[in-house]
């Protein structure tokens, strides 16, 4: 059965050179739900955050990774506060709510599912939480970015195991090259989600931030405290980048119109 996908992105929106399809967590999870369901090619969602959105302004090219993808879900209340700025209704649909909602709710525990990163322990760990029973795991290499046959080999690892579900779990740009790379195999069916870190908080290998600090939009705050030493520089070095980036934009919008 083909699937049709205009009511996935009926409400796009056009952000910092990001098409966003504009879907806030319930409808992402209901989408993806059906899509996964069908007999269907392979698409992916990406979940872009500040750290995706500066990543991409210094390299264009990893935008034809985000133009390819079948959802592309705002992850960030950062963005979402700069959009409504801008006029913007930008929902927010976390990777890691995403994930968990899945899992919580869709994803049988007999059915199989891929998983691309992380470690033995945190497979363990959300195998027991859940009570899987058929996760097929492939652990590709560090140094992703430079290395094409080890993306080459994650993504026909993937596709052969022919799975409703296939969380992409290296980081940016990495997960979203997988899941570029699966969706041209042929053959390959389901749903890549490329969504960081989000199987780490499942398994409880990393903690998630209060509620309270997400409604904030300080998780980013938790996280560079719990990991100082991985993260300083994507949180306060880069990241700050994105309201140069957000003022450069308006400014062309504003001599567009």
């Amino acid at each position: 059965m083909a699937f049709d996908s205009s009511a996935a992105h009926s409400h796009a929106v056009d952000f910092l050179d990001f098409s966003f399809s504009g879907l806030d967590l319930d409808a992402a999870v209901d989408a993806i739900s059906v899509r996964a369901s069908l007999d269907a090619p392979f698409a992916y969602v990406a979940t872009p955050n500040v750290d995706h959105v500066v990543g991409a302004h210094a390299d264009p090219a990893r935008h034809v990774l985000y133009d390819g993808a079948w959802l592309t879900l705002n992850d960030s209340r950062v963005l979402q506060s700069l959009a409504a700025r801008a006029g913007l209704a930008l929902p927010l649909a976390c990777g890691s709510d995403i994930a968990e909602r899945l899992f919580d709710t869709v994803i049988h525990r007999h059915e199989p599912v891929v998983i691309i990163g992380g470690d033995r322990e945190g497979v363990r760990e959300l195998k027991r939480r859940y009570g899987l029973t058929d996760v097929r795991w492939h652990n590709p290499p560090r140094g992703l970015k430079q290395n094409p046959a080890a993306v080459v080999a994650a993504a026909q690892f993937a596709a052969a195991q022919r799975a409703r579900f296939t969380f992409i779990c290296v980081g940016a740009p990495q997960q979203e090259m997988i899941a570029y790379a699966i969706a041209r195999q042929g053959g390959a069916i389901g749903v890549g989600l490329c969504v960081g870190a989000a199987l780490d908080f499942l398994s409880r290998r990393a903690q998630r931030a209060p509620g309270w600090m997400r409604r904030a939009g300080l998780e980013w705050l938790h996280r560079l405290i719990n990991e100082p030493t991985r993260l300083w520089k994507r949180y306060l070095v880069d990241g700050p980048k994105v309201f140069s980036l957000f003022a450069a934009w308006r400014a062309s919008m504003a001599a567009a119109s």
